[in-house]
């Protein structure tokens, strides 16, 4: 599976500045509920927060995959952030996280929810890959360095 298979070029925004956890994740279900209008926003927003309650999404290095399983999703969608400074995001290695991989997955299908959160940590190890996407200035050239890289 590719990245770029899941992430649109309206799901990719660089240079975002938020400088909050909360801040972040209210931003990308804005964004979901954009691409999916069927799911209420607020919704998606509180399957995102119970998800970190039950640990950081963070996975460290600075890139953290906030995802929510979600009743009514039909396939899975991916949206990317580079937020322009790192902000506090409990992550695993207590670094501050700039990297943004939102997912958000139909309820019940944990085989491709693994194999979509697998997609995109193998993808996201790759230091020059995140380098190339911190160095993105606009929303275009991100998705220009995903669909270039997967």
């Amino acid at each position: 599976m590719k990245l770029s298979s899941l992430i649109c070029q309206d799901c990719s925004k660089a240079a975002v500045l938020f400088n909050s956890k909360k801040r972040i994740l209210e931003f990308i279900s804005e964004l979901a509920h954009n691409k999916l209008p069927y799911l209420a926003q607020q919704d998606i927003l509180n399957s995102l927060m119970a998800r970190e309650k039950l640990g950081s999404t963070g996975i460290g290095r600075g890139i953290a995959i906030p995802h929510a399983r979600m009743n009514g999703a039909q396939d899975p969608l991916a949206l990317i952030l580079i937020n322009e400074k790192p902000i506090s995001f409990d992550a695993i290695d207590n670094r501050p996280v700039d990297i943004f991989v939102a997912l958000i997955v139909p309820d019940g299908d944990n085989s491709q929810h693994l194999k979509t959160l697998s997609t995109i940590a193998e993808k996201l190890n790759n230091k020059e890959f995140c380098k190339q996407l911190r160095s993105a200035q606009s929303d275009e050239s991100l998705y220009q360095i995903i669909v270039e890289q997967s």
